[in-house]
């Protein structure tokens, strides 16, 4: 896990080197004046990239987008009418079958199928009528760390070129070096104090609402420690009845429109006696990266968070690359 999280910046090069031309090649195929709506379909850390993708559709594209729900075809049997949508999902490994199974009925209902995946011959590459390569290479820990944040540059790539907004185009491309500054943050003193705690944790809101549930999984799945991600604008409501002192809480700020919602919510939950760890606000407790792209800074501050959460595992002994009870490929249907 340590030498993925170190290999994002040049596994993000890489995708920018020899995944655009495919993702042009996709947006060139497209047929985006018969698309009315847009469904993502993920689990896991793929869900979570797919709501940093929906924020990007809906204010960049202005598509509604909803999260496919695939036991809706595997369990229930339905068959969704979807010939207006554009059908994505995004899956590291390509193979769990409930996805596949899913992404089958909607390029049979006449769906524009994308698959979003790490390996281009999976089952989930040859469900859909279109494939997206992340080019992450190789990743071996359980813990998916690398491909997710290809993954999440692959849709802002997507989007970017989808709406010809050449400044978010612009953005990705500074991916690497933005990527490397974020691997040089610590943050090991949220970790160290999540890896004592009951319970956590973790604050978003808008393009860091899928990043706040992905580090709320991963500190789950490294750490072996409860983690919950709620939105700021939600959070201050019934889930604030929970929090206690001895649970840290983690804020994801990557700024943009919903920066003061985000902070305002932090410093509610600081006065009332919580534990706030932030690279944001007029206090912050941990390093933060300078202001830059909202987009691009929501799947930046996901690699401080890797980093802290596999070097405290390390540091209490924790198999980081096979937590206990966990593989790679979860396969449901």
């Amino acid at each position: 896990m340590s030498g993925e999280i170190a290999e994002i910046p040049q596994a993000a090069a890489r995708l920018l080197q020899e995944g655009t031309g495919e993702i042009a090649r996709v947006v060139e195929a497209l047929q985006m004046p018969r698309v009315s709506h847009v469904v993502v379909s993920g689990r896991g850390s793929s869900g979570h990239a797919g709501t940093h993708l929906r924020y990007l559709i809906e204010t960049r594209l202005g598509l509604s987008s909803a999260a496919a729900a695939p036991s809706v075809v595997t369990r229930y049997g339905a068959s969704p009418r979807l010939k207006e949508a554009l059908y994505i999902l995004i899956s590291q490994s390509g193979r769990s079958p409930d996805l596949v199974a899913a992404a089958e009925q909607a390029t049979a209902a006449g769906a524009q199928t994308v698959a979003i995946v790490n390996d281009p011959n999976s089952p989930a590459a040859r469900a859909c009528r279109h494939v997206i390569p992340i080019t992450a290479g190789p990743e071996l820990a359980v813990a998916a760390t690398k491909t997710v944040v290809n993954t999440m540059l692959a849709g802002m790539l997507l989007v970017a070129r989808l709406s010809g907004d050449a400044a978010l185009v612009s953005s990705a491309q500074a991916a690497p070096e933005r990527l490397a500054q974020a691997l040089a943050l610590d943050w090991s003193a949220w970790a160290r104090r999540l890896s004592d705690a009951p319970a956590g944790f973790v604050i978003g809101r808008g393009l860091t609402l899928g990043p706040a549930r992905e580090a709320a999984l991963k500190a789950a799945e490294v750490l072996g420690v409860p983690v919950l991600a709620f939105s700021s604008a939600e959070v201050l409501h019934g889930p604030k009845a929970a929090i206690r002192s001895e649970h840290p809480i983690l804020g994801l700020n990557a700024g943009g429109e919903v920066s003061d919602s985000i902070e305002e919510a932090l410093a509610t939950l600081a006065r009332e006696g919580a534990s706030i760890f932030s690279g944001s606000g007029p206090r912050p407790t941990l390093p933060g990266l300078a202001a830059g792209d909202p987009v691009l800074d929501a799947i930046a501050l996901l690699v401080p968070v890797y980093r802290a959460l596999e070097a405290e595992a390390v540091r209490l002994g924790r198999d980081v690359d096979r937590p206990p009870g966990l593989v790679k490929v979860t396969e449901t249907l």
